[in-house]
């Protein structure tokens, strides 16, 4: 499976940017879809996840409210929607791919948990 991010870019705080993550290769299974970001000097972190069939998400604490995971699995594309970010979401957005799954669990929100990775995509908030 590879895995393609774009839709970064260099947004103002309280604007919005929806990055998109389009997957190709072997596609049939459905995945568990996550984003991860890393700012510079820190570690990986998660963002949100989604479930096989995009009825479950979960998101850390810092997004809630903000951010949106979709899929479309037709189009087999992940979003994320980013509205009214914060300088301190400034980072690389990366997208992967893990074992299919009905709820989002504990361990999909490690970055253990998934096979494939995609290249990243910039994101930075100006104030």
């Amino acid at each position: 499976v590879q895995l393609q991010a774009s839709g970064g870019g260099l947004v103002q705080a309280g604007g919005s940017l929806r990055l998109s993550c389009a997957a190709s290769g072997r596609t049939n299974s459905n995945y568990v879809m996550g984003w991860f970001r890393q700012a510079p000097g820190k570690e990986r972190e998660f963002v949100a996840a989604t479930s096989s069939s995009g009825i479950n998400t979960r998101y850390a604490d810092f997004v809630k409210g903000r951010f949106t995971i979709s899929r479309d699995n037709a189009r087999n594309t992940v979003y994320l929607q980013m509205n009214s970010p914060k300088p301190e979401d400034t980072a690389v957005y990366y997208c992967a791919a893990g074992r299919p799954g009905t709820f989002i669990t504990v361990a999909m929100l490690s970055s253990d948990y998934y096979d494939y990775w995609g290249q990243g995509t910039q994101v930075t908030v100006s104030s």
